[in-house]
């Protein structure tokens, strides 16, 4: 089989994954069915399905398989993790997930799904990002995961991210993403390898030009093989007309080295088929929502997940 040995790596931010209860810890009132968005079951089993297939789907036409690991964001719990791998399309798929609850005041969390049949977990941790508000106080965001495992017997570090968002101006919250940086830097000082297989993923909230993504880059450890992928036209999400590319997957240089029993880096794309996408009108080619403020729309996420294809040497 000519792609026996291709394998997806992918990110994908599931736009606000919540299931219908209320937790009383955290800002999740939105999302029940009393809620703003009057969230329900029916469009919960709707979103679980419709994120299942889309799952399935990342980089199957380039490796023929489903992917060997998918970094999420926007979950809210372990339970609707559980729900997602159970829907239709996972169901028959061999993953399992690493996760855990984070501080961030809205109750979203990001995941690690990973395929048992390619990779297992050598060991976890979330890594606390500790930034401040303008008053001194912390703010509480989302931790950083770690995972440490072995792909295809080759051991790899994946970081997955979701950084401060832009909420209250992009400069002005530019140092969250930095600080969101240096602690994924600080962690990879703290291992005790010499070269490590690092792969950094996630909803970073910034461009690949941006000071925080730069940060990262200005270490030498990486390649960032998605950054030519943003245009005028193409990118993870749209705000307003203008297109970004927040979602995105680092690689080190490791993944260069093109040595027999390692991975190597393919190519880097969105994935963006038309079924993800709006079909028509002012909004066509953007990603198929599933909410516009209090409107819902039955759609799949306000962003494209992005993958990268790697090749076991």
């Amino acid at each position: 089989m000519k792609n026996k040995n291709k394998h997806t790596i992918a990110f994908y931010n599931l736009e606000n994954f919540f299931d219908t209860k209320d937790d009383p810890h955290t800002l999740d009132d939105d999302f029940t069915p009393k809620g703003f968005k009057k969230w329900s079951t029916s469009k919960f089993r709707k979103k679980v399905k419709k994120i299942g297939k889309t799952i399935s789907q990342i980089g199957f036409e380039e490796s023929k398989r489903p992917p060997a690991l998918i970094g999420i964001a926007e979950v809210e719990n372990k339970e609707v993790i559980k729900a997602l791998l159970k829907s239709k399309s996972l169901r028959d798929e061999e993953y399992d997930f690493v996760h855990f609850d984070s501080p961030d005041e809205r109750g979203i969390d990001t995941a690690l799904i990973y395929h048992s049949e390619h990779f297992k977990v050598l060991g976890s941790e979330i890594l606390p990002l500790l930034v401040e508000d303008d008053d001194g106080n912390r703010d509480f965001t989302r931790d950083i995961l770690y995972v440490n495992g072995k792909l295809n017997d080759e051991e790899i570090h994946v970081f997955v991210n979701h950084w401060p968002s832009r909420r209250d101006g992009a400069d002005e919250t530019s140092y969250k993403r930095i600080k969101a940086a240096e602690t994924v830097l600080q962690k990879l000082d703290r291992l005790n390898v010499d070269l490590p297989n690092i792969i950094v993923m996630g909803d970073f909230n910034d461009d690949p030009n941006s000071e925080s993504i730069q940060t990262l880059m200005g270490s030498g450890r990486f390649i960032n093989p998605m950054q030519k992928l943003l245009s005028p036209v193409s990118g993870s999400a749209n705000y307003k007309g203008k297109w970004s590319l927040f979602d995105q997957i680092l690689v080190s240089h490791t993944f260069l080295n093109y040595e027999p029993g390692t991975h190597s880096f393919e190519k880097a794309k969105i994935f963006a088929p038309k079924f993800l996408t709006e079909w028509k009108g002012k909004y066509k080619g953007n990603p198929f929502r599933t909410f516009v403020g209090r409107k819902y729309l039955g759609g799949y996420s306000d962003h494209f997940p992005v993958f990268v294809i790697v090749e076991k040497n």
